[in-house]
């Protein structure tokens, strides 16, 4: 049972920065439990609010039922409550109550609500697909509003109304329209996560519109920068967001911007450039070249 109420789970969120760590894989693309729990024995050692397994960054899409099952366990025992662990809830509606279900037996403390898979639906089936799922747990949802389940203002606010347990509402789209009006319509009812990839790029203009906090690829291998990329969106101290931005991470998406799928792919590059094996990706994602894994490495040495 989770020491994490909703309420107490949306609040806890919006406190701080959002880890999603890399899945580890061994040569041969099965899961690397030990290279995975050591990970985030690392990554433990740096504050956030809370942790997403098997997201989009963990590769989650790529994963098994019984593995994403076994992820969010091993995450769940080795951060041993210090923070909060999300699962993922993905797919079919059916799935995705399925995936609710095991989150919760394995002591996760909330959910991020994926897309369904494949086909495009109106707002009204997507409203009864999330409110479908935040029925069939206790847990807190989080709800990702991208590609081909994007939720407008008059949707959100109504799954609002209907389910306590929706929580959280998190950004993949960046239109500054949609986020106004969603947030003038629904305001501090939910708690609101930046999505998109290589969040901090949009931080400081999404601060303005109520998102007070995102999730963090890049801190899979550089914590320390990450988080103080945060604390300066959160002071909103434009001179040291400006400088950092131009410091590494725009040059940082030069490289990942080169292939479809390298904004997962350059995150466990990143992990090998800084001694600290990331492994492979699974297909249908690529890795980065060994030319580019030196690039990386060199961007990364700026800021070491």
């Amino acid at each position: 049972m989770t020491e994490y109420s909703p309420t107490d789970l949306a609040t806890q969120l919006k406190s701080g920065l959002l880890s999603f760590p890399v899945t580890h894989f061994s040569g041969d693309l099965e899961f690397d439990e030990a290279a995975y729990r050591k990970h985030l024995a690392w990554l433990a050692e740096y504050p956030v609010a809370g942790l997403f397994a098997a997201g989009g960054t963990g590769e989650g899409f790529s994963l098994t039922a019984e593995e994403t099952d076994r992820v969010v366990r091993a995450a769940v025992d080795e951060v041993a409550g210090a923070v909060p662990v999300l699962a993922p809830a993905t797919g079919s509606t059916k799935n995705a109550i399925a995936q609710a279900k095991a989150a919760e037996a394995a002591g996760a403390s909330g959910l991020l609500l994926m897309p369904p898979y494949l086909t495009e639906a109106s707002q009204a089936g997507l409203v009864e697909h999330v409110s479908q799922v935040c029925q069939a747990t206790s847990l807190g949802v989080v709800v990702y509003s991208r590609a081909n389940a994007v939720l407008l203002d008059e949707a959100v606010a109504t799954l609002a109304d209907r389910n306590p347990t929706f929580i959280g509402f998190k950004d993949g789209v960046g239109s500054i329209e949609q986020m106004t009006r969603t947030y003038a319509r629904v305001g501090d009812r939910l708690m609101y996560v930046g999505g998109l990839p290589t969040a901090e790029t949009f931080a400081l203009p999404l601060l303005q519109l109520g998102v007070s906090t995102y999730s963090s690829a890049i801190f899979n291998f550089v914590p320390q920068f990450a988080i103080d990329f945060y604390d300066a969106v959160r002071a909103q101290d434009r001179v040291e967001v400006y400088r950092r931005l131009n410091e590494f991470v725009l040059p940082y998406l030069d490289v990942r911007d080169r292939t479809q799928g390298y904004a997962v792919s350059i995150v466990k590059a990143g992990l090998t450039a800084v001694g600290r094996e990331g492994g492979r990706v699974r297909p249908p994602l690529t890795d980065l070249h060994e030319g580019e894994v030196a690039e990386l490495r060199e961007l990364i040495g700026r800021i070491a």
